[in-house]
């Protein structure tokens, strides 16, 4: 059976809709449900044409601070040649609705719905929609944290077609998770997999940990527990997660509940603040030799 991903299309509803939602940000999480991502809170980017975005997370302070979370639409005709302008940046790029092309270091791959693409900071990267119709995707950044010793990690173009879902132990398969790259490979600092659970499937105690979360539901429904709260969530919804908010979740069916997931991992705790400039393209190749 062919996956199906939720994107979201932009408009208005009608001046006749009730106000009441699900939309909340507490100390401890937020949920962004898909009735909030309009028109009115797009976005555009500078070197992007024929392009908007949603901005589902970015870092600040005193909550998550390591990632930020686009949704790209990019009309026909429209991309970039210049798509990144911090060159200490990493991207990982899942492709929910549409085609495209995306050229890295002089070489063109074809990106269609489940597509999915991580790539190393300092990479030469362009994007351009040639079909007839508009292409979404999730675009994660993050400062990529180099390692003396640890070579920068190696562009990866795979996707959710490509990728055997690991069970989770004493399963039996209802609870799975799609990891596009190996969790070992510790020149990753961060992780974007696809977790699937079976109807009537959870996870069965609230995880308590130091990795902050971006969770994009990509089809069905659930009810998450998001610290003291159990919310019902659906396709197209966001969940935005700081370092140790309890969680777990009930899927609800009748199909299975998926959702693309971010974290960050591999690196020792900050004991002082970052350096607030960039890392220019030379150091980060200077700090993976």
């Amino acid at each position: 059976m062919t996956a199906r991903y939720y994107a979201p299309t932009g408009g208005h509803p009608p001046q006749d809709q009730l106000l009441t939602d699900r939309a909340a940000f507490t100390d401890a999480y937020a949920v962004i449900p898909r009735g909030t991502m309009r028109d009115i809170v797009t976005s555009f980017l500078p070197f992007w044409t024929g392009t908007r975005l949603w901005v589902l997370s970015r870092p600040l302070s005193g909550f998550a601070e390591t990632f930020s979370q686009y949704i790209m639409e990019v009309s026909p005709g429209g991309g970039s040649d210049r798509p990144e302008t911090d060159p200490g940046a990493e991207a990982a790029i899942f492709v929910v609705e549409g085609t495209a092309t995306i050229t890295i270091e002089g070489v063109d791959h074809t990106l269609s719905p489940g597509s999915y693409v991580y790539m190393p900071p300092a990479t030469d990267w362009a994007f351009h929609n040639e079909s007839d119709a508009p292409v979404r995707f999730h675009w994660l950044r993050k400062a990529y944290e180099a390692v003396e010793g640890l070579d920068l990690p190696d562009v990866v173009v795979t996707s959710d077609a490509e990728v055997a879902p690991v069970a989770m132990p004493g399963t039996d398969g209802a609870w799975a998770t799609t990891r596009f790259v190996d969790p070992a490979d510790l020149r990753h600092d961060m992780h974007v997999t696809i977790v699937t659970l079976q109807p009537g499937a959870v996870i069965p105690f609230a995880e308590t940990h130091v990795m902050e979360h971006g969770l994009y539901v990509l089809e069905g429904k659930a009810v998450y527990r998001l610290n003291q709260d159990w919310v019902e969530v659906e396709a197209g919804d966001y969940m935005w997660l700081r370092a140790f908010c309890p969680q777990a979740c009930y899927a609800g069916g009748p199909g299975p509940f998926r959702y693309l997931l971010y974290k960050d991992v591999n690196r020792h705790m900050a004991l002082r603040p970052a350096l607030s400039a960039p890392m220019r393209r030379a150091d980060l190749r200077q700090a993976a030799e």
